[in-house]
């Protein structure tokens, strides 16, 4: 009996190891090197036979295949999980070098055929003469005893043997143009044990900074004058200068924790096998580099806002036929790859009779390799307030092609609305505003409204209040308030006038506002919140440069403050630092600063803030 129990669990457990599906993979480097044996496997996950590999013609055969197994069940909450490896280990060795692909081979499951994976293997050349003669010497010292024990360990941890390399993608580009930099680890013949956090990047002065998000360090082969390195990738990083010229990157730093070898006196039998470890700490410093920008061409459009990259466009319209008091919008995607944070909205030429009302924009970015790519969703809102026949103009957007060199302007197309009288008010078009912008519900309570009621008995009103018409109370309550009401028009006129002119109430409220944000950039400033702060700050400048002027935000640019600003008599020097700390605070946002320089950018946005008050705007 019990041995019949026990073949109906052996039984249940292979048809639970065949109810699985069945996966035969084949495995090996991705990249060898040239007279270096390797190992090749194939695993199945299920019990297989008659193994056919394909040829290796691109490689020696050393030996195989070496068949190993093994398999485990386990059960948790009463449930059983069962597993099972089949595995077949071929040796082989590169011969020459290039890149092969190692064709799928075939087993036999329960009777039927399956085909693995074809492996794509690189193989590095060996190193140079030159790199084995020294590292052949490297290892005479090492065996030299105590006297050499310095040389030894300055030998393994040579910048021969360890190093980092400032790879940029290029060294010549346009203004606002992606470029790749790279800082790359290389090491041979020492055990990089770990990367400290005593990282010294440099500040990227002259670029708009855009972090790849790096995930966790992997290590591959490379060939690199002569030798072949174990490498890794340490930081990567988009850099979109922002102006023409030779713009210098500095030098980085980074520090690593090495695993040495020592060779003491020996002791014992166990010494003289083993040998003894050490660890030293090494500074490895990444060289520099110059990027050589040039400046974009001339000719630019008249739309023309600063993109840079290759972009398309599309739009669609919610209806050309329509009535009075109802919604139209407009859907603009723009798509591509380049500083598509830095695309600015297109802008909509509604017609006369439409009320306008912002646009909502959606940006959906990736930080790739190849720069920043995505979409940017526009979506604008308008209300006819009148009937008849509308042409609502192409709405153009205007770019630098990086590939083919030359200016770009995509165009939607031009829509016709078709507008007929509606009826009833403004409550439908009202709902559509209100969900359009989010604004917040307005509410009404019943006990916001007081009644009047009837005194049947002497055919007068009487108010809730209980005063009684034609007495001189009732009088009172209706003539007091509106004695109070013509002299505080009286007293307030003025004020009044001035309330009435939106421009001179933004004049007069630029500077209120702009230090309640630069109150609010300090704080941030003492939190350390380098994103939020340079948003506010931008915010501070604009918004008062904004009102100041009175100039609409979705009109504002440099060269408008600047002709402004030069109307208005102010000094050149003065118009030039507000220029700069403009352009600064746009793209601080994105690259890394010291506490020190976000300090100076509050400080000359509070100075110019103050100097132009004292100037006659």
């Amino acid at each position: 009996m019990k041995r019949l129990f026990n073949i109906v669990i052996l039984f249940s457990l292979a048809l639970s190891v065949f109810a699985e599906d069945v996966e035969f993979r084949a495995q090996a480097p991705s990249q060898v090197i040239v007279g270096k044996p390797f190992q090749l496997t194939y695993s199945v996950n299920q019990r297989a036979k008659d193994l056919q590999a394909p040829e290796f013609t691109d490689f020696d055969y050393l030996a195989g295949p070496y068949t190993s197994q093994s398999s485990s069940t386990s059960f948790v909450n009463g449930k059983r999980t069962s597993s099972f490896q089949l595995t077949y280990t071929y040796t082989l060795m590169a011969t020459k070098e290039g890149t092969f692909t190692i064709q799928p081979a075939k087993i036999t499951v329960s009777g039927e055929s399956y085909s693995s994976n074809g492996v794509r293997i690189t193989v590095l050349p060996p190193d140079d003469s030159a790199n084995s003669g020294q590292q052949s010497t490297a290892s005479r010292q090492q065996t030299a005893g105590n006297a050499q024990q310095s040389a030894q360990t300055a030998s393994q941890t040579s910048s021969e043997n360890i190093f980092v390399r400032t790879i940029v993608s290029k060294t010549k580009v346009h203004e606002q143009e992606a470029i790749l930099l790279s800082y790359k680890l290389y090491f041979a013949g020492v055990d990089v044990a770990q990367l400290t956090n005593n990282t010294k990047l440099p500040e990227y002065t002259g670029f708009l900074k855009q972090d790849i998000e790096q995930g966790e360090i992997q290590t591959e082969l490379e060939h690199y004058n002569g030798r072949n390195y174990q490498t890794a990738t340490l930081y990567r990083t988009l850099l979109y200068p922002q102006h023409s010229g030779d713009i210098v990157i500095d030098p980085a730093t980074f520090e690593a924790v090495l695993r040495v070898q020592t060779r003491s006196q020996v002791r014992s039998i166990f010494d003289d096998f083993f040998g003894s470890y050490t660890n030293v700490t090494k500074a490895l410093k990444a060289p520099g580099a110059t990027i050589h920008v040039a400046a974009l061409p001339a000719g630019k459009p008249a739309g023309f806002s600063g993109g840079v990259g290759r972009f398309t466009m599309s739009s669609a319209i919610s209806g050309t036929e329509l009535k009075t008091n109802e919604a139209v919008t407009i859907k603009i995607d723009i798509q591509g790859t380049g500083n598509m944070k830095l695309l600015k909205t297109p802008v909509v030429d509604w017609p006369e009779g439409f009320e306008a009302y912002d646009p909502k924009v959606s940006n959906n970015f990736k930080t790739t390799t190849s720069g920043v790519s995505g979409k940017k969703e526009i979506e604008y809102l308008a209300i006819p307030r009148a009937s008849g026949d509308y042409v609502i103009p192409s709405i153009g957007y205007s770019y630098f092609d990086i590939q083919d060199n030359q200016y770009k302007t995509l165009r939607t197309p031009e829509y016709t609305l078709h507008v007929t009288k509606g009826a009833g008010g403004d409550d439908a078009s009202q709902t559509v505003v209100q969900n359009f912008v989010n604004k917040e519900d307005v509410q009404q309570f019943g006990s916001d409204i007081r009644y009047i009621h009837s005194n049947a008995d002497n055919g007068k009103a009487k108010v809730e209040s209980g005063l009684v018409y034609g007495s001189l109370a009732y009088w009172l309550f209706y003539l007091i308030p509106l004695l109070i009401a013509v002299v505080l028009l009286i007293i307030f006129r003025k004020q009044i006038r001035e309330n009435a002119d939106i421009n001179l109430v933004r004049y007069k409220r630029a500077n209120k506002v702009a230090q309640k944000r630069l109150k609010a950039a300090a704080k941030l400033l003492a939190e350390g919140n380098k994103t939020a702060f340079y948003e506010e700050i931008e915010r501070a400048a604009v918004s008062y440069l904004s009102d100041r002027l009175s100039i609409p935000t979705a009109d504002l640019s440099k060269d408008t403050i600047a002709e402004i600003l030069r109307s208005k008599n102010v000094p050149d020097n003065l118009i030039h630092e507000v220029k700069d700390v403009l352009a600064t605070a746009e793209f601080a946002r994105y690259a890394p600063s010291a506490d020190s320089q976000m300090q100076t950018l509050y400080d000359r946005t509070t100075n110019i803030i103050n100097q132009l008050e004292d100037q006659k705007l």
